[in-house]
């Protein structure tokens, strides 16, 4: 009863959560703009079932050549939804599973970390505020952005493993930092970059504050061991970009100059399932939600006002307060990211450039928000000595936050599709693959209609001949014929560094073509064998991601005892 009792707030942000993602128990399934999500949820179970791990390695996408989709695009949740589909989901309901779990752990992670600064009720509340904030159900229902919603799920464990590092300096609170901030650097990098200047900032001063050694020595290290534990990922998608044409997404439709926010537009703008363009009228929203200003605006108002005024908030504590300015601050200089005005600090840091859209701080913008936005009730149980009324207020506001929010997590129209829609052999080789390309090689010519998709028949001519041919993610087999020598065979593969090539056992070399792989044949028949092995940096990566691992448990070994 006891365990219930406490459970009870977490039950309630579950049960309110649902309503934020009923179309997800709808029949058939719903458009995104980025429609690729269950086309890479199968591909990441074929690689899985395949034995392929890290899985790096797409298949069928690419126009049926392949390439190299989770060595660069953040593969957290396709991870999960590859393992459901291999447990026995079909693809469609294991990616529907998949994102409705990364939307609900979303309230949970922000009800801890608000229950740590504002007690239970403020931590169902900005639970809520982080829910079901506009740009939440934009990333689900309009953009399809699996990956960022998922970051937005880990950036509050982050903040709360680094808080208690600062409260208790426990090694646990360690590896709850570490592990978060891997997550969220796993799951979208482009988060991860955005968000850790606040999460140094956030340490830096609770490290000052401190004025403890611990205390600095275990932030720096979650922030290193977490920036370990991610290696396997983020170390090749950096270093191995040179092969794709990933690139080019910094360019044309994507440049950050033509994406910054009109000011009012933060306010309100019409809710919409289009896209972002230049100026002030786009295709989607991009307000923040009033409640979330209003309330915002108000609590640092009577923050700055209580830590003027001493003498009449004493019952307040003094570094609740403060941060609750610094929150603010960090709300304030998201929204300062999304407006033109900014342009010399994105022209100034060239990595911005990679996140594309200055709208993507309306995440930071919300998270700080949602925060603060549980302080209310934090405020309120100073203030009111009634019990009742603070749950009565906490039940009304919660539900009245609910209702009102609920009428943007809908998509724009349901399909009366199948599992089998999306993954049937046309559907990824051609319409799957021309919604996401670029991580084929810089210049690969990239077929005008579904004759050009990758097509191993074709590699019969009248000198040589195809016999056979065995594939799985990792390995291709094939038995060919020729009929004269050291002729050059092109493969419908694309070509990537890890991809080797063996004749009849033997390595021999594999060439880049503008129109897969190739390589050199003698006369005869022969089995030609290509493996997908992962290259220097990978493995690298690897060995760094288990070092991470390996620092943790020593951590856990030598100092648990000690200090836990």
């Amino acid at each position: 009863m006891k365990y219930l009792k406490q459970s009870l707030p977490l039950i309630f942000i579950l049960l309110l959560s649902l309503f934020s993602i009923i179309p997800f128990f709808h029949t058939g399934f719903f458009p995104m703009h980025d429609d690729t999500q269950v086309a890479r949820v199968y591909e990441m179970a074929k690689g899985l079932t395949d034995g392929m791990f890290p899985v790096r390695w797409s298949a069928d996408l690419g126009y049926g050549f392949g390439y190299p989709l989770f060595n660069f695009y953040d593969p957290l949740p396709y991870y999960l939804g590859g393992i459901i589909e291999v447990i026995g989901l079909n693809a469609l309901l294991a990616t529907k599973t998949m994102m409705a779990l990364g939307v609900i752990l979303a309230g949970v992670s922000m009800y801890f970390l608000g229950k740590e600064f504002w007690g239970k009720p403020g931590g169902i509340l900005s639970a809520l505020f982080y829910m079901y904030a506009p740009y939440h159900a934009v990333d689900i229902y309009v953009r399809g952005d699996v990956a960022e919603f998922w970051a937005y799920a880990f950036i509050p464990l982050v903040f709360l493993g680094l808080y208690k590092i600062y409260k208790e300096e426990k090694w646990r609170y360690v590896v709850l930092a570490a592990i978060s901030f891997a997550l969220v650097v796993i799951s979208h990098n482009l988060t991860a970059m955005m968000i850790s200047p606040f999460l140094i900032l956030f340490a830096a001063y609770l490290m000052f504050k401190a004025k403890k050694k611990r205390v600095a020595l275990y932030s720096l290290a979650a922030f290193v061991i977490g920036t370990l534990l991610a290696a396997f990922y983020w170390l090749p998608a950096i270093l191995e970009m040179p092969y794709t044409n990933v690139s080019a997404l910094i360019g044309g439709g994507s440049n950050f100059r033509d994406h910054f926010v009109c000011l009012g537009q933060l306010w309100t703008s019409p809710w919409g399932y289009g896209g972002s363009v230049k100026g002030c009228v786009d295709g989607l929203s991009f307000m923040i939600g009033k409640y979330h200003i209003l309330l915002s605006l108000c609590l640092f108002i009577f923050a700055l006002a209580a830590l003027i005024s001493k003498k009449y908030f004493a019952a307040f504590s003094k570094e609740k307060l403060v941060i609750l300015v610094l929150s603010f601050s960090g709300f304030l200089i998201s929204i300062f990211f999304t407006l033109q005005i900014s342009q010399p600090i994105w022209e100034l840091i060239r990595p911005m450039a990679f996140l594309q859209y200055p709208w993507r701080f309306l995440l930071t913008i919300v998270f700080f928000a949602s925060f603060m936005s549980g302080s209310l009730f934090w405020i309120m149980g100073k203030l009111i000595k009634g019990k009742l009324i603070l749950t009565a207020s906490v039940v009304l506001l919660s539900c009245f936050l609910v209702l009102v929010s609920v009428k943007f997590f809908v998509p724009e129209k349901y399909l009366p599709v199948d599992s089998g829609y999306y993954t049937n052999t046309l559907a990824l080789q051609w319409r799957t693959s021309k919604i996401s390309d670029e991580y084929l090689p810089k210049d690969f010519q990239r077929p005008q209609n579904q004759n050009g998709i990758a097509n191993f028949s074709s590699l019969n001519s009248k000198n040589s001949e195809l016999i056979s041919v065995s594939k799985k993610t990792q390995a291709i087999t094939l038995i060919i014929k020729a009929n004269n020598d050291e002729k050059i065979i092109l493969l419908p593969l694309a070509f990537f560094p890890a991809w080797h090539a063996y004749l009849d056992n033997n390595s021999v070399p594999i060439f880049e073509n503008s129109q897969g792989s190739e390589v050199n044949f003698p006369r005869g028949q022969h089995a030609l064998r290509l493996v997908f092995q992962q290259t220097g940096v990978e493995l690298l990566g690897d060995l760094i991601s288990l070092a991470g691992v390996l620092a943790l448990f020593a951590g856990i070994i030598q100092l648990n005892k000690k200090y836990a």
